[in-house]
């Protein structure tokens, strides 16, 4: 039996176009539609979402913001962002922040998630931060469940974020200690 080349690594420029495709593919999924229809209203596909990605990648806000991906053998099948909490209430010190975990819909339940954020917390202590939090779409059940068995714990926060139809998203706020 051979096992599967699978990794985590910092994401690179190149990896924009397999990030921007996995990026749709969980949109359209997530979202019933409604978002890659709206994208697709204004012309964005995954070329336009591969050059917004090339340029996040090629040129990070700060040091301790990355990128990291899932891989199966070359072919991104996750991504995660980290860096410090922006939150009001947070001190970007010490609190760390994964700005996003995302599997493509069609390899879930094959490991990717796991080995995303165990490197996504091992980054987070790497960067020198204490605590990690994670905003997770109050209906988004599989990733809150995967979340709070991993150890992370909501901490009473939420938030209602809209889009520019004025369709709302509510989120509520995991966190768990790093160190």
């Amino acid at each position: 039996m051979v096992a599967a080349d699978v990794s985590v690594r910092v994401g690179w420029p190149a990896d924009a176009p397999g990030i921007a495709a996995v990026q749709l593919r969980a949109w359209q999924q997530r979202y019933d539609g409604r978002l890659a229809a709206l994208l697709a209203e204004q012309g964005v596909g995954v070329e336009q979402l591969a050059e917004a990605w090339r340029g996040t990648l090629a040129r990070p806000p700060q040091a301790r913001h990355r990128a990291l991906v899932a891989l199966l053998h070359d072919r991104v099948v996750g991504f995660a962002l980290t860096g410090p909490n922006s939150d009001a209430d947070a001190d970007p010190s010490v609190d760390g922040e994964v700005g996003e975990l995302t599997i493509d819909p069609e390899q879930t339940r094959a490991g990717h998630g796991s080995r995303l954020l165990q490197a996504c917390v091992d980054t987070l202590v790497a960067d020198g931060f204490a605590r990690g939090v994670c905003w997770v779409d109050a209906g988004d059940d599989v990733l809150r469940t995967f979340l709070t068995s991993a150890g992370w714990a909501a901490d009473g926060a939420s938030r209602e974020l809209a889009d520019d139809t004025g369709a709302t998203v509510k989120q509520v706020r995991l966190h768990t200690a790093l160190t």
